[in-house]
């Protein structure tokens, strides 16, 4: 669910580029409502949970468990009733987050997901990446100043889409659903190839859209995205390193070049955060405490 949803999506690129395993996000309704009988046995599911409160998160590694399923989660709290149900625990480690929206947690997650597939890999230098992207994230950290000037510069605006493809898929989900939860604009996340399959249409003068655009595999299909977008006179601010792809930005976000793909969303992130409780604070509002929102969010 929400910001842990996200962080299940990157593992699915990660696990199946890197360890070649097939991954698929399970409907917890399924399991709750439905009570679908699976065959798990020879599975391997991770529950996903900052809180491990998420009722529906336990009762599906439960019900997974009980299906001969091997069951991990990934958790802020080892105390919690998710990490009591699954076999496997990986802990965040990250202390309290007192904010609604999940943040830190989130990164610390992603961190996790990291090591694991490196592990599953069978990496010979398990965690070299997170080195690596812990100086980024220190890069961008320094340039909150920059981040919050781009950030009064939409405070004004009611929607917007952001977009990203491949690792960084999660990275545009999160970074939208920041900006929902803090800031109250309508931000809708895509993939760059299905935002051109039809949603582009929406596009037109002035219309803001977020592109999130490391070097990569996926970096071809950012940069024609962003083309098009220019041709349609959208406003665009695009994250990334790459010159290319920056000329075509009416507001960038410059990102330092030496982070591997599959690392970056640890770093791209921290952009889409910042942004968010800085465009949240500028249109008048509180982004730790959002409007009809808790920190644990119980649903079935």
């Amino acid at each position: 669910r929400g910001t842990s949803d996200n962080a299940a999506l990157y593992t699915k690129y990660r696990l199946e580029i890197e360890a070649g395993i097939p991954v698929a996000s399970a409907a917890p309704s399924i399991f709750t409502l439905y009570h679908g009988q699976l065959n798990l046995s020879r599975a391997l599911v991770i529950g996903i949970s900052q809180s491990g409160k998420a009722q529906d998160v336990v009762e599906v590694v439960s019900a997974a468990r009980a299906a001969g399923a091997l069951t991990a989660a990934i958790t802020n709290d080892p105390s919690s009733e998710l990490a009591q149900v699954a076999e496997h625990v990986l802990l965040c480690h990250a202390g309290e987050e007192r904010s609604v929206a999940a943040t830190k947690t989130y990164t610390a997650t992603l961190a996790n997901i990291a090591l694991l597939v490196d592990a599953l890999a069978g990496r010979s230098r398990i965690g070299e990446d997170i080195e690596e992207a812990a100086q980024g994230m220190e890069q961008v950290l320094a340039m909150e100043e920059d981040i919050e000037l781009l950030a009064e510069r939409y405070r004004y605006m009611s929607a917007c889409m952001v977009l990203a493809r491949g690792y960084n898929f999660c990275t545009a989900h999160e970074a939208a659903l920041k900006m929902m939860e803090t800031g109250y604009v309508i931000a809708r996340a895509y993939s760059a190839a299905d935002f051109m399959h039809g949603p582009i249409a929406v596009v037109d003068t002035g219309f803001p859209c977020f592109v999130y655009a490391p070097n990569g595999s996926a970096y071809a299909t950012m940069l024609q995205l962003t083309a098009r977008l220019r041709e349609r006179g959208a406003e665009i601010v695009v994250v990334s390193c790459n010159p290319e792809i920056l000329r075509l930005a009416t507001r960038m976000v410059v990102l330092p070049c030496d982070i591997a793909e599959r690392i970056s969303p640890l770093v791209y992130i921290v952009v889409g955060q910042l942004f968010a409780f800085h465009l949240s604070e500028t249109r008048g509002y509180d982004p730790d405490r959002p409007r009809g929102l808790s920190k644990i969010t119980i649903t079935r």
